[in-house]
């Protein structure tokens, strides 16, 4: 009788044991872009054979991808300023898109400020999404987080931007804000959320080299989608176990990122990025009706010629070395303060001029900040100093590049930050380190922008509570015309020129060592 007690009391207890459930598995998309910067319309960038973008194209693609799986759609920053088409409204027109395109959430980059505090308010209230920026300490706007269950996944999305944003747009447009270090903010936030998301994502306007400097530092960083310096990540970075990604710029493409999950974790990924261009497919409607109405108004506004180029104006290479476009501009800034010599950063400059009439629409595509004139007395040791900040981020393809006018000089990007400049001419004369020199530059340059701090010491600093008018000023300013823009003194070259022919002349020449 045993022998068969025995088999019946352990089948009893396999009856009663809890059976295992099989493993949970779940597959969301993440779609993203970055660095928009208000391109709506399919655009030919220097070199490409036919035109790419087109935000109705895009958006007809996300519609497309949103379709096969759960999926969020993200901006990793810089989307309401630069192009006309956004700079007209201010933003308005790229917030009117992205509110149809249904965005999940957007960080804010650092060109979000351009246009001043009060407007990007006005932006925010006119979202139907959430603007992030967790490491903003001084705009309560901004949330630091989105907490949102995509396809049974718990996602958090945490946004940070560079704390560079504190030089990289000009000091009025920041004032009274804090922008912490986003490696302590992410750390922070993983600590705060950890119970209530399966996957952390870190939605970034900070660079790809600070992408992969957060991921190294911070554990538990699932996917990095970022932003600032226009990267064309096509297939996924992996850096100490966080998926780093990032789509280029423009609307030029559309980066997917596919996600696996088994019992809360990612266990598979797999990404791209789909090109957007006019031969993708048809645009979304919706979208399209809304581009050609900002359109219309930008070609109403800046139709006017005002006069021709012989060459094609490099835009596109001003923070790498010297261009025509470039030198043109630094031209006019030098004649109209009556300088001895200029400078300007690369990244002021956003846009080739194609050969052929030059409309306002293009020139203010090509120069769309509201900067000014000015000029400063500085020291020869001065100057060099300034030129060796310019080279001193080369790797980072960083917008303080300087172009200039009056002066020569020669660099070795070999040598370490600090110590690249060689050779400086000014008048043609070597550079002497005692003398004085007036400099031209525009205001925010001269503000301290682009980390141009030796402008900004050689001005007197603006007392409490003055408004952005006194930000400039003191014994060694020597010009200031805030009343006209540096896009309106070069539209005035154009007119009083009628043609122009400009080409590289050697101002900046590369040392090999």
């Amino acid at each position: 009788m045993k022998r068969f007690l025995f088999p019946a009391f352990i089948l009893a207890l396999v009856l009663l044991a809890p059976v295992p459930s099989p493993a949970r598995q779940e597959s969301i998309r993440i779609l993203y872009v970055n660095d928009f910067h208000g391109f709506a319309q399919p655009h030919r960038p220097g070199g490409a054979p036919a035109p790419l973008g087109g935000i109705a194209y895009l958006d007809a693609q996300a519609d497309r991808l949103r379709r096969e799986k759960p999926s969020l759609l993200l901006a990793a920053g810089d989307m309401l300023q630069g192009h006309n088409w956004a700079n007209l409204t201010r933003g308005k027109g790229v917030v009117e898109l992205m509110n149809a395109m249904k965005f999940d959430a957007m960080v804010v980059g650092n060109h979000e400020f351009d246009f001043g505090q009060e407007v990007l308010r006005k932006r925010l209230a006119e979202a139907r999404f959430p603007f992030l920026g967790a490491n903003v300490d001084g705009f309560p706007g901004l949330k630091p987080y989105l907490l949102k269950t995509v396809g049974g996944v718990r996602v958090a999305v945490i946004g940070v931007v560079t704390p560079e944003t504190a030089v990289a747009t000009h000091p009025r447009n920041v004032a009274g804000l804090t922008f912490r270090s986003t490696e302590d903010t992410v750390r922070q936030c993983l600590k705060d959320l950890r119970d209530q998301a399966d996957i952390f994502v870190v939605l970034s306007h900070q660079g790809l080299p600070a992408d992969r400097a957060l991921a190294q530092k911070v554990p538990g960083i699932d996917v990095i989608v970022g932003g600032h310096t226009h990267t064309k990540i096509d297939m996924p970075v992996v850096v100490g176990g966080t998926i780093i990604v990032q789509a280029w710029e423009h609307a030029k493409a559309l980066g997917v990122l596919d996600l696996l999950f088994k019992d809360g974790k990612v266990v598979w990924f797999n990404g791209f990025l789909q090109e957007i261009s006019p031969a993708a497919g048809a645009p979304d409607l919706q979208v399209e009706k809304i581009v050609a109405h900002y359109a219309r108004q930008v070609d109403q506004s800046l139709s006017q010629a005002v006069g021709k180029t012989q060459v094609d104006l490099d835009g596109e290479q001003v923070r790498r070395r010297e261009t025509n476009l470039g030198d043109l501009v630094a031209d006019v800034l030098k004649r109209a303060t009556g300088a001895d010599c200029a400078l300007i950063n690369g990244g002021s400059i956003r846009a080739s001029i194609p050969k052929g009439t030059v409309r306002l629409k293009e020139l203010y595509n090509a120069l769309p900040y509201d900067n000014y004139a000015v000029a400063v007395r500085l020291s020869g040791r001065e100057v060099r100093e300034a030129l060796e900040h310019g080279v001193s981020a080369l790797e980072e393809n960083s917008g303080r590049f300087p172009q200039v006018s009056g002066l020569t000089f020669t660099y070795s990007p070999a040598a370490p930050p600090g110590a690249r400049v060689r050779e400086v001419t000014v008048r043609g004369q070597p550079l002497n380190p005692e003398g004085q020199y007036v400099v031209a530059t525009n205001d925010f340059i001269a503000a301290g922008g682009d980390g141009y701090t030796v402008f900004a010491e050689a001005l007197d600093p603006p007392a409490e509570g003055a408004g952005p008018e006194d930000l400039l000023k003191g014994p060694r300013l020597v010009f200031s015309d805030p009343s006209r823009w540096l896009r309106d003194l070069v539209a005035d070259y154009f007119r009083a020129h009628k043609k122009v022919s400009p080409r590289v002349t050697g101002r900046i020449k590369l040392e090999v060592d």
